[in-house]
């Protein structure tokens, strides 16, 4: 019986494979690529796909800013509402054409590797929707500059960088939409180079206003310079982050043109820009749980401090406003308690 059983189990195994054969037979599917040259791949479908990974997380973050935002009810002006609106439409259109770019690579062409040596529309795409969100976010950027410095000429300046950076964005990604065909991709490197430079220098230009108007704002109160602290660690990353990967999707594809290194870096950048303005607006919310007044509307640093000596003579009380540029129209004030000795 053992015997038989055995036997009887081992014909079952076999008619099961044999089925499965037949099964996946039927539905036509390539065969394996050779595993010999699988890593051959790695710098054009791979790193793609870390791309497309990074961007997909950092649209969820998007998303949870973007919640956060709505519900905080902040009564902001409707040019930043249209702003906020308009950047999370962009970034949920894009990130489900990240999403597309990665099934049409790697199931609908898997078996035609020769379809990645063409670009399709989705890159074209890409460099559009990135050059769109930048100048958005620059814009509102160096809005805050001109009102912190009251500097026309800085505003001039980092408008004139963004709408640059848009233009040579916009160029490099229609006419990369037109040639098509990666291995003739040399005629771009101009257009990509000066949309990248003028993007990259508009974000450390607004970094270093940022950061040099904020600490001069500083008054030696606690409370009032832990804000500003906050402020220029947000300005520092508003600039580094989205330098970082400018910078290194520029050189990737100045010198990997034969790979997709540089979309690893390309897909995410339009997400980083739109975190950095949520976050900003959003960081309002924990501001005044740390009974702290931001107002945004006149879009002014400014701190005043009232001192008045209580009935023990030895308690004093200063009240500190603090009104930053991040928009919000509560212009009540609150007292901030010191003991003093």
């Amino acid at each position: 019986m053992g015997c038989a059983s055995v036997g009887d189990r081992g014909d079952y195994k076999n008619t099961s494979w044999k089925s499965e054969f037949v099964f996946v037979s039927s539905l036509n599917l390539p065969p394996f690529p050779d595993p010999h040259t699988m890593g051959e791949y790695d710098t054009v479908v791979g790193v793609l796909l870390l791309g497309l990974f990074f961007n997909t997380y950092l649209y969820g973050i998007c998303t949870y800013q973007f919640v956060t935002y709505v519900q905080s009810k902040f009564k902001d002006s409707w040019w930043i509402r249209a702003v906020v609106g308009s950047l999370f439409v962009s970034d949920t259109i894009h990130s489900a054409v990240a999403i597309y770019a990665g099934w049409d690579t790697c199931v609908t062409n898997y078996a035609n590797p020769a379809s990645l040596g063409y670009v399709g529309w989705v890159i074209p795409f890409t460099a559009v929707a990135t050059s769109f969100t930048a100048i958005l976010t620059q814009i509102f950027l160096g809005h805050r500059v001109f009102l912190l410095t009251n500097n026309k000429t800085l505003f001039a300046l980092i408008s004139v960088l963004s709408v640059l950076g848009f233009v040579f964005g916009c160029i490099a990604g229609i006419k990369s939409g037109l040639i098509n065909e990666v291995a003739k991709f040399a005629p771009l490197a101009p257009y990509v180079t000066a949309w990248l430079a003028f993007q990259t220098s508009a974000d450390l230009l607004i970094t270093l206003c940022l950061t040099i108007a904020l600490s001069r704002s500083k008054t030696g109160f606690r409370n009032t310079d832990t804000i500003i602290n906050r402020l220029i660690g947000g300005a520092i990353r508003t600039g580094l982050f989205a330098s970082i990967f400018a910078l290194a999707d520029l050189f990737s594809f100045l010198l990997h043109r034969d790979t997709n290194l540089y979309a690893m870096f390309a897909y995410p950048i339009g997400r980083i820009y739109t975190n950095t303005l949520l976050n900003t607006l959003n960081s309002r919310a924990t501001m005044k749980l740390h009974e702290t007044v931001v107002d945004s509307d006149n879009l002014r640093l400014s701190t005043q401090q009232n001192a008045s000596r209580t009935t023990t003579g030895s308690i004093y009380v200063r009240k500190e406003v603090v009104t930053d540029t991040v928009n919000l129209d509560d212009r009540s004030e609150v007292d901030g308690k010191y003991e003093e000795e």
